[in-house]
């Protein structure tokens, strides 16, 4: 049935007292919300220091970051669903509960392991904070004031980029790498007592069974894929391990994608995606992280690495992307209503090109003024972006599915995250390690150790000064240099891929005026499904 077809039923409010408090509510959701995102940006400055105490590798720390976003987005759609089918408060706050308890055991390891599983962890408790936030915002709002919530729900999330590497900064200029994931602690009693008292019960009208078979499928399918990228610069691209490794996640993915069409009950309905507002909004989605979490885990080490800077000043010059997203975020509504969503869109995916490109001045010796206006160009652009593609995918979902729209909305981006980490992470590493391994006046074994990493070099620069200090600077100078040449790589990679979903866009997307335009700007077309109020 097409979206002019449909009855467009007047929307009412499930629960009148959280009606009156839904700015209330809205407060405890972003609160929610600060602690996933806290959770991946805290890290992100604290990695250059977990591999010089616990001699991580480049891959190690990859998957520090990614064990955390690949749970979390392969878990997002069953958990969504759980909290459609059972409840989406008592779904948020176990989420918030389990988060707490990885939080708090990943600072008392001294592993690189266990700070993966626990990471691992988290993000099986993020899996179910993140559709409940979004899921309980649609359902709270009113379709004429969804948008503006829906944007303040995207800009509050660049607090939260700002909140972790500060914090992570601060804690490490005074305590061990463990206390990075204590910051999490606060915010997550705050966010539970909050919720506790103000967070409306609601689930799903529709007892639909849940679907373990196609999220098992997704699961495996995702982390085998992701795993060929991280691991492709070690075994090499062509090697027959991770032509295996890659192919065989195809092939579950496939067959995830035939069972999910064929089930009566499916995690994910795959005919959501013939939509365009839908499959174009969540692969715009998909694409915007991919440049943000990719870009945050190379902006740290290079401010830290590169430029000298300490853990908390890399922290503090993070600043101006979460000003930026801040600000631009809750203002995209008002693109929209003026603009439209195609032009509002496009604009920003332009902007984050511009940004990627502008970063391609720098140096291993670049002003910092520099670096802070390439970041807000580029944070603006996904201001921009964000928010309108975030009301496109739940405008395109019937309420009573609120939480599994707002699992696609969290897939795609924590999707995105992990791919960018892993894509960019990898390209850089494989320029980086063929410019150490060119570098013949170092000794062979210092030289292998080198490569793994920038860190890795300078421990072994350490090393190299006691006999021979000229080849000593010469090893940090390179590496230096090789870190520089593999991010422009990665930059170069990024801003292509944003200019072709600028094109996507523009051809895809509806624009001012069109037939589903009021779908973008956050109003659902359709309330199979709605939203009941479970019992107290």
């Amino acid at each position: 049935m097409t979206g002019a077809a449909r009855a467009v039923i007047p929307w009412t409010p499930a629960d009148q007292r959280s009606y009156e408090r839904r700015w209330k509510v809205l407060a405890v959701l972003c609160t929610s919300l600060v602690v996933v995102i806290v959770g991946n940006t805290a890290l992100n400055v604290a990695i250059p220091t977990i591999q010089r105490e616990l001699g991580a590798t480049q891959t190690a720390l990859q998957w520090m970051v990614d064990s955390y976003a690949l749970v979390f987005a392969g878990l997002l759609l069953t958990a969504g669903a759980i909290g459609d089918r059972f409840g989406r408060k008592g779904a948020l706050q176990a989420g918030l509960a389990v988060f707490f308890v990885g939080s708090l055991l990943a600072g008392m390891i001294g592993s690189t392991g266990g700070i993966i599983a626990m990471r691992a962890l988290m993000g099986i408790g993020a899996a179910f904070v993140m559709p409940g936030t979004l899921s309980i915002l649609a359902n709270v709002f009113p379709p004429e004031e969804r948008p503006k919530a829906i944007a303040i729900w995207a800009g509050l999330s660049g607090a939260g980029g700002a909140i972790g590497p500060i914090a992570s900064g601060y804690l490490l200029n005074h305590f061990s790498y463990g206390s990075v994931f204590f910051v999490n602690l606060p915010i997550i009693a705050v966010a539970l007592a909050a919720g506790h008292f103000l967070l409306p019960k609601s689930k799903d009208t529709a007892q639909t069974r849940l679907d373990p078979v196609g999220a098992g499928l997704s699961i495996v399918g995702l982390s085998a894929i992701v795993y060929a990228i991280i691991e492709g610069p070690s075994h090499g691209w062509a090697s027959a391990s991770t032509l295996l490794t890659a192919g065989a996640g195809l092939a579950v993915l496939a067959v995830f994608a035939r069972w999910e069409l064929r089930s009566d009950h499916p995690m994910l309905d795959l005919r959501f995606f013939k939509n365009p507002r839908f499959s174009m909004a969540a692969g715009g989605v998909t694409l915007i992280f991919f440049t943000m979490f990719g870009m945050f885990f190379l902006i740290t080490q290079y401010f830290q690495l590169v430029l000298g800077y300490t853990p908390l000043g890399a922290g503090l010059r993070g600043i101006p992307i979460a000003l930026a997203l801040m600000l631009t975020a809750p203002n995209s509504a008002r693109l929209v209503a003026r603009f439209g969503p195609k032009a509002t869109v496009a604009s920003g995916l332009g902007l984050l090109a511009a940004g990627q490109l502008l970063l391609l001045g720098t140096r291993v010796d670049t002003p910092y003024a520099y670096i802070a206006l390439s970041m807000v160009v580029l944070a603006s652009g996904m201001g921009f972006a964000m928010a309108p593609l975030t009301a496109s995918i739940m405008g395109s979902i019937p309420l009573g599915k609120a939480g599994v729209g707002s699992a696609v909305n969290d897939t795609t981006r924590e999707l995105g995250g992990a791919l960018g980490v892993a894509v960019l992470g990898s390209l850089l590493q494989s320029a980086y390690s063929a410019r150490i391994g060119d570098l013949v006046s170092v000794p062979e074994p210092l030289r292998e150790a080198a490569s793994k990493s920038l860190g890795a070099a300078m421990k072994a620069s350490a090393t190299l000064a006691e006999t021979d200090p000229g080849a000593a600077a010469r090893l940090v100078d390179e590496a230096r240099q090789g870190y520089v040449s593999g991010m422009h790589l990665a930059l170069v990679v990024a801003a292509t891929v944003a200019l072709l979903a600028v094109g996507l866009v523009l051809r895809y997307l509806p624009g001012r005026g069109e037939a589903g335009a009021a779908v973008m700007a956050g109003a659902p077309d359709h309330r199979a499904g709605a939203m009941e109020p479970e019992a107290a």
